[in-house]
């Protein structure tokens, strides 16, 4: 949305504090009192109020009550939001050795609220927001992907092998295809113990392909940089056999068109319905088509995935 000059004023002087840049990098993280942010950041608790009460009135800072205290954090706000739309813009290109020294002493200050607590205790209902020692996505998907038998796989847009890599001990053999042919060479290199791969620099849409070949297509975020998705989705199910799957990742419709130039996406994501559909014209029977995850910080990008099967 267009901002009037005043509105464009009052966020910039909004933004431009350290201070309370600081403050929001830490509430995206963890959920703090004013006590605790003065502890953490070394700010009088005076100047800490007085930047949380101006980051409330934005919209970008939220608080909830529990007993006698006063927990904030920052607010997953819509992207129609000003404050929203150029916090997330400021907010990728922070990097700062001073936030990071913030984020350090903000574990410290949390573990000493739970003193006596088991570190599940202190975790339990927001456990998949911190790390432990070994506990990561790539772990747990490591370790589910060992009950799959996954046949002959294919992965569109498959960049530089990590999905290759990650399935290759579950499949019979893989096939990568990639436009460039850079990012294939670092494919090679990363997948240079592997067996049973293969590299093919192809565009997605026009696979050269034979037809019903594999068991498993993957399209992981491959549509992003789709100039015809449809078409994709159509050489996807053209080359599945028949009854094998189709899995899709994708953005879900979005606003940000300026974060999608960044990673040179070349549309703004896709409704679940109208991603079912094109599924559905493709000739496969859509089992599932939904948003599965929101990320936690902004602009807050979802995430649809849907499971497609061709008739057999």
């Amino acid at each position: 949305m267009p901002f009037s000059l005043d509105q464009s004023t009052a966020l910039c002087r909004l933004l431009s504090d350290a201070s309370r840049l600081r403050l929001l990098l830490l509430l995206e993280r963890h959920e703090l009192t004013v006590a605790e942010l003065t502890d953490v950041t070394g700010l009088a608790q005076s100047r800490v109020s007085t930047h949380l009460s101006r980051l409330r009135r934005a919209g970008l800072v939220g608080d909830r009550r529990v007993g006698a205290s006063s927990y904030y954090c920052a607010q997953p706000i819509g992207s129609d939001d000003p404050a929203a739309q150029v916090w997330a813009l400021l907010r990728e290109r922070i990097d700062d050795v001073q936030a990071g020294l913030d984020f350090e002493h903000a574990e410290q200050v949390i573990r000493a609220r739970h003193a006596g607590q088991s570190w599940a205790e202190t975790v339990a209902g927001r456990m998949e927001l911190h790390y432990s020692p070994g506990r990561t996505w790539e772990a747990t998907a490591r370790g589910l992907i060992t009950l799959l038998d996954l046949g002959d796989v294919l992965d569109i847009a498959s960049g530089d092998g990590v999905l290759a890599e990650l399935l290759s001990g579950q499949a019979r053999s893989i096939t990568c295809i990639d436009v460039s042919a850079a990012v294939l060479d670092a494919a090679a290199k990363r997948l240079q113990a592997v067996d049973r791969v293969s590299l093919i620099r192809a565009d997605m849409h026009a696979l050269p392909l034979p037809a019903a070949a594999y068991d498993q297509v993957f399209l992981m975020h491959a549509l992003a940089f789709a100039q015809a998705p449809q078409t994709v989705l159509g050489e996807a199910a053209r080359v599945l056999k028949p009854g094998g799957c189709l899995i899709v990742t994708a953005l879900n419709q979005h606003e940000h068109s300026v974060a999608a130039e960044a990673y040179d996406h070349v549309n703004l994501g896709v409704t679940p319905q109208t991603l079912r559909a094109w599924l559905s014209d493709a000739g496969l029977e859509v089992q599932s088509c939904q948003i599965s995850s929101r990320e936690n910080r902004p602009p807050y990008f979802e995430v649809l995935t849907a499971l497609a099967r061709r008739p057999g």
